[in-house]
């Protein structure tokens, strides 16, 4: 019986395309554009006009987050420069003027059968 065992392998298993578990990790892409973005703000923020030294806020965000944000600042003063030119009176008449043009089925129904 222990003639049928001899085949068997001892220890922990050992999966397909591992190799050997002593080498270190492989760094990704993303971290080296990363640090290189980092690096080229880091860069350009640390001399304002002047040529003195500026010590702050390092930005993280992607190209894509810095336009959205940018999207987002400029959509909001939109807004709000709509709304700053209209006096009351102007938003009241828009606001009768939008319940004129709504349908009777908004209306209140009657309750009262009996008369």
């Amino acid at each position: 019986m222990s003639d049928e065992y001899a085949a068997v392998q001892k220890g922990s298993l050992k999966f397909k395309g591992l190799g050997d578990i002593s080498k270190g990790k492989k760094k990704k892409k993303k971290d080296k554009e990363k640090k290189k973005r980092l690096e080229e703000q880091i860069l350009t923020n640390q001399y304002d006009e002047g040529g003195e030294t500026q010590k702050g806020y390092v930005d993280k965000r992607t190209p894509a987050q810095i336009a959205f944000d940018k999207t987002q600042e400029k959509r909001q003063m939109e807004r709000i420069l709509n709304k700053a030119c209209k006096t009351h009176k102007h938003r009241v008449e828009d606001f009768n003027r939008h319940l004129d043009n709504l349908t009777e089925h908004y209306d209140i129904p009657k309750v009262s059968w009996t008369k």
